[in-house]
């Protein structure tokens, strides 16, 4: 006769190791979150800690005339060295060693920069910046990577990982802003100081093992090729063509919208700039609703017609006041986490595993790369034969027709070419 559990307290004995072995994994999945949360904030404290005001301190040194040329640099690391990190990282590298080895290197470039800049040399501060780009663009992809990787089948929970990025580049900027580096090379030190806490604890992560390691080498892999491959998927390529499009925005944002609201007249400039920040931390948490109700493509069009709507207010804020600007600033939330995130969500969704990070890294190199380069320096042209050194607001409607155009463009392309999957979840692609 087979014996059963005659008591509560011996069927509880009964279940204790399955219990237990829950309990186990589901504080070894928190763990693993809070670990990619801090991965994600620190990740965008260096990012903020420098980037949103280098152009001021470059002027403030001296070196206002290489501010364009140190932006469209940046541009140009973002399409050199994402793909070849990527490649590395899926092949040879674990990517959290990747991440801590490139922010250890870049801390160490960035406590070069201040006695160059104060110095007065434009060419090796320009050298300097395109180097640590070198290093730092690739961990932008490589964090999204990691992040997707030990997220698994809970991919949904990533906008509330993102979100802490957003958060760490508002308290970096707040933190400069309050000890006074706003426009001093001591910047770089903060940058620095951040760049080697993230180094060190990028080894701390949890152990993201090289995806096609003992996979035969080619030298196709050192610009990541492979991953090139996904663009024979019609809905990827139609991704990054609507991508590079819709960046172009983007790059035309970062350039001018700080000098057009001070042509406004618009005081604290900064500040007004800070509500876009925290306009993302509130709109982030929106995603997991908006993909219920409308869909990834319904969310992502939404993000694209925005930059359009914005640079449409900034237009009319020359005649009917300051405070459609200041919408359009506030606009930001949805222009970037409805565009963005959800673009590396899908990623993360269709790429194969062993091209997760140079797909990751694809997107950032036509973000901040192809699309930030042309939006930056057609622009700068644009506002060179228009607006100029003494041009007033009503004179800027050239400039922002650029963005509006490639954004409806890329709303028009998506909505027409994208085809919505038959699923909720999207279907991994082949390589």
């Amino acid at each position: 006769m087979m014996s059963h559990p005659t008591s509560f307290d011996e069927a509880s004995q009964s279940a204790a190791p399955s219990t237990a072995a829950a309990e186990e994994s589901h504080s070894g999945d928190r763990k693993t979150f809070v670990q990619l949360v801090v991965m994600m904030l620190l990740e965008f404290v260096v990012f903020g800690s420098w980037f949103a005001t280098f152009g001021l301190v470059l002027a403030t040194n001296g070196l206002a005339s290489v501010i364009g040329t140190a932006y469209t640099l940046a541009a140009v690391a973002a399409i050199v060295s994402p793909m070849l990190l990527g490649a590395l990282g899926d092949r040879f590298l674990p990517s959290q060693k990747g991440l801590g080895v490139a922010h250890l290197a870049g801390g160490a470039v960035m406590l070069t920069l201040p006695a160059v800049v104060r110095a007065g040399s434009g060419t090796l501060a320009l050298t300097l910046i395109f180097v640590y780009m070198l290093f730092f663009q690739p961990t932008l992809g490589l964090a999204n990577a990691i992040a997707f990787r030990h997220l698994g089948s809970d991919k949904r929970h990533f906008p509330y990982i993102r979100v802490f990025g957003t958060v760490g580049w508002v308290v970096a900027g707040f933190a400069v802003g309050w000890l006074g580096l706003s426009a001093s090379v001591g910047v770089f030190y903060v940058t620095a100081i951040a760049s080697f806490a993230l180094g060190l604890y990028a080894f701390t992560l949890p152990a993201t093992p090289p995806p096609a390691r003992g996979v035969r080498f080619a030298v196709g892999d050192l610009v990541g090729a492979k991953a090139f491959r996904l663009l024979r998927h019609r809905n990827f390529a139609v991704l990054m063509g609507c991508a590079v499009l819709t960046s172009v925005s983007l790059g035309v944002y970062n350039t001018y919208a700080s000098t057009y609201l001070g042509a406004l007249g618009i005081g604290n400039v900064a500040g007004v700039l800070a509500l876009g920040q925290a306009s993302e931390v509130a709109f982030i948490v929106t995603i997991p609703f908006m993909l219920k109700r409308v869909g990834m493509k319904g969310a992502i069009f939404a993000g694209m017609c925005m930059w359009a709507v914005r640079f449409a207010l900034f237009i009319e804020a020359a005649h009917s006041g300051n405070w459609l600007a200041i919408t359009a600033i506030v606009l930001q939330g949805i222009c970037n986490d409805f565009f963005l995130v959800l673009a590396a969500m899908y990623i993360g969704q269709v790429a194969p595993v062993e091209l997760a990070a140079q797909a990751q890294g694809m997107l950032i190199l036509v973000v901040s790369g192809i699309g930030a380069f042309i939006g930056s320096f057609v622009s700068g042209e644009i506002y060179n034969a228009t607006v100029g050194a003494h041009g007033t607001p009503g004179d800027w409607t050239a400039v922002w027709s650029l963005p509006i155009a490639t954004a409806a463009l890329a709303a028009l392309l998506w909505g027409l070419l994208f085809r919505r999957p038959r699923s909720q979840e999207a279907v991994p692609l082949r390589a």
